[in-house]
């Protein structure tokens, strides 16, 4: 994971008084990981070749979003 995303994460929860390991990171960095990659499924399976803000339902995988 990129430096600048580590510290994002780790800020996020020190704002809210939790210590965070490495190990934690890591886990964390691979669930993101495989959302990304289910999402990016997804847009496949839906036949869009840019992913767009008015089009970004379809990579979270809902149908119902109204704008």
């Amino acid at each position: 994971m990129k430096a600048i995303v580590v510290n994002k994460l780790k800020r996020e929860f020190h704002r809210r008084g939790i210590q965070i390991t490495t190990g934690a990171v890591n886990i964390l960095d691979d669930h993101i990981h495989r959302q990304i990659v289910n999402m990016a499924g997804r847009c496949k399976d839906g036949n869009v070749k840019r992913l767009t803000e008015d089009l970004i339902w379809v990579a979270i995988g809902r149908n119902n979003v109204q704008g």
